[in-house]
């Protein structure tokens, strides 16, 4: 009997455990679980970029595209370095050497960290089907706040000078950082932000380079020219 009863006891504990784990699920509406979703899968394959520059730190956000290390950022971001710090999710910090750019118009640049496991990457999408309206997602280091998400949508498609215009929060110490639609794919890197007060505030005007430009430029690098670079000093 005793028996018994410690198993009814035990099979209530499961239906509870259970009943509260789809009622904690239920809690978040569709849009917030996309939120949640995309933050998850793709925040451990952001990291935090720190240049030392002859004028002080330049800081940025970069997306890690191979498993062994290679990252995406922006050339601005690592302009003129003496030294790279890269900083991972789980507050890993490793030394990076750089890899190539694209220049200043295009403002793309890859580099290198050797990390002691394999990591986490970001999937492209296609920046061809962009469309103003649609909603974007962006994870970035604003002003050293790490893994900082925020959302917005395609405002505007500048055809002319190849930019995503977008509502999405991007901030100083952003650049190199996603921009991600629904699914998690990065449909453009965070460039910069129209800024006539000098960062005092964020007016919600930030440019993005459209996705298939990285593509392209990750695909024209030869990655057997950096396997035993050194760091620039």
């Amino acid at each position: 009997m005793r028996k018994f009863l410690l198993l009814i006891i035990l099979l209530l504990n499961l239906i509870l455990n259970s009943s509260e784990s789809v009622i904690a699920k239920a809690v978040y509406a569709p849009d917030e679980q996309v939120n949640i979703s995309v933050y998850e899968k793709i925040s451990p394959a952001i990291v935090a970029i720190e240049a030392q520059v002859k004028d002080g730190v330049s800081a940025g956000t970069g997306c890690i595209v191979t498993s062994d290390g290679l990252i995406l950022t922006g050339s601005h971001v690592v302009e003129d370095f003496k030294d790279i710090d890269v900083t991972t999710y789980n507050g890993q910090t490793y030394k990076a050497v750089f890899v190539a750019k694209m220049g200043k118009n295009n403002d793309l640049a890859l580099i290198k960290i050797e990390p002691k496991k394999p990591l986490e990457t970001v999937s492209f999408g296609d920046s061809e089907d962009v469309k103003v309206g649609q909603k974007v997602l962006s994870i970035g280091n604003p002003f050293g706040f790490s893994n900082t998400l925020t959302q917005g949508i395609i405002s505007r498609i500048d055809y002319v000078k190849n930019r995503f215009q977008t509502d999405a929060a991007i901030n100083p110490g952003c650049s190199g950082g996603p921009l991600l639609n629904s699914t998690g794919e990065v449909i453009g890197i965070s460039q910069s932000i129209y800024n006539p007060d000098h960062n005092i505030s964020n007016i919600g005007i930030g440019f993005a380079i459209p996705s298939n430009e990285a593509v392209k430029f990750i695909a024209t690098v030869d990655k057997t020219k950096f396997v035993n670079q050194k760091s620039k000093k």
